[in-house]
């Protein structure tokens, strides 16, 4: 992944949570994996409606010794499964999948007001607080 200074909604941009990195450094008789998952969130669209989504980045690489976040971040080089989404708000509803009604309230502080954010700037918002944009893969 790159980090870009600003946002471009059809890179399909993350901002990130450099603090919640978390994995595991795998050794076999040869080799070492450190398999990883990261917080984001992300903005998509589908029929025509923005959708403000929080979930995690995950990659698997080959490596030696346990990344920093960014260093994480500029290896991960495979984003055809994009983030693995667990909540979204459009404006109206809210998906979230097993959630528990505490859940929600904490996902929606952080959703509505990025998506509001979002509405208010014509589509170029700022990372939200505790987060870093913008990554793309491209």
């Amino acid at each position: 992944m790159n980090r870009r200074e600003t946002f471009v909604f059809s890179h399909k941009p993350y901002a990130v949570n450099l603090d919640s990195l978390r994995g595991t450094l795998e050794t076999g008789r040869d080799w070492r994996f450190y398999r990883g998952r990261i917080d984001a969130v992300w903005f998509r669209r589908k029929d025509g409606i923005t959708r403000a989504c929080i979930g995690t980045l995950w990659a698997s690489k080959r490596r030696e010794t346990e990344p920093t976040a960014q260093e994480f971040l500029q290896a991960h080089d495979d984003g055809r499964y994009g983030g693995d989404c667990v909540a979204r708000w459009d404006g109206v509803n809210y998906w979230g999948p097993g959630q528990s009604l505490e859940g929600m309230h904490k996902h929606l502080a952080l959703l509505r007001p990025m998506l509001d954010d979002f509405h208010a700037t014509d589509g170029a918002p700022e990372a939200p607080e505790g987060y870093e944009g913008w990554w793309t893969f491209r």
